[in-house]
């Protein structure tokens, strides 16, 4: 049976057996807040090959960046506290806004092997929250994220260090602006990234299984189950060829 450990503001989950290495995970948008049960079947299918599991619960705010810090800060205190093998892979994984927060991290990706993007997402906030940005507006507070959607591409282009980037984009999402990023990254020199297209949605790494277990086999999308499978798989395969 999978078991969920709560540490503070991180879900961390164990393999059976010696784990393959550590990946840290941050959500995107409302499901970030619980992680341990909106990317739950996602998460599990990549215990299951063996990872080591941290995933960071937080509420989405305007300013990013310090939300990037205070990430990095965490995953690194608990990674000090649990300490494994020297030479054990470190993967970052993030999904939607998640994405941008891992490479807003303040050591610019240089202490990771890798990071795996799962459709980056980079809107203002006035298109993504417009009710915000017009109450931003009417009451004089912050109503864009920092760095703004411009400024995080540039901010990636000149201080993010990791070559070894997986971007995922899926087929029938309309939100997804992968395209943008990976010709950020690709722009540097020695650069190591790649991206690929699977078929999917935007939320197709989230799935907390709540279906099949209050109704039932027949309640579940076994379409669904397979394409968080294959994704696991896929990154699994990726990353141990770091």
């Amino acid at each position: 049976m999978t078991l969920w450990r709560q540490q503070g503001e991180l879900w961390t989950l164990e393999p059976t057996g010696r784990p393959l290495g550590l990946i840290e995970f941050i959500g995107g948008s409302y499901l970030a807040a619980t992680p341990q049960l909106s990317y739950r079947r996602f998460l599990e299918a990549l215990a299951a090959r063996g990872w080591r599991i941290h995933a960071w619960s937080y509420v989405p705010g305007f300013d990013h960046q310090a939300q990037a810090n205070a990430a990095w800060r965490l995953f690194r205190q608990v990674r000090e506290q649990q300490a494994g093998p020297a030479d054990a892979t470190l993967i970052r994984l993030g999904h939607s806004l998640g994405c941008k927060l891992h490479l807003l991290a303040p050591d610019g990706g240089r202490r990771c092997d890798g990071l795996v993007a799962l459709s980056f997402n980079n809107f203002s906030a006035e298109r993504s929250i417009p009710f915000l940005a017009e109450l931003g507006q009417q009451f004089r507070f912050r109503s864009e994220f920092s760095p703004s959607p411009e400024d995080t591409l540039l901010q990636i282009g000149s201080s993010y260090r990791q070559p070894r980037n997986l971007l995922v984009r899926f087929s029938r999402d309309s939100i997804d602006q992968s395209g943008r990023l990976i010709g950020v990254l690709q722009a540097r020199a020695g650069d190591a990234s790649s991206l690929v297209e699977l078929p999917g949605d935007h939320l197709t790494p989230a799935s907390g299984g709540l279906r099949k277990q209050f109704l039932g086999e027949w309640a579940d999308d076994p379409a669904r189950q397979r394409g968080m499978e294959r994704l696991a798989e896929q990154i699994s395969t990726w990353s141990r060829t770091t």
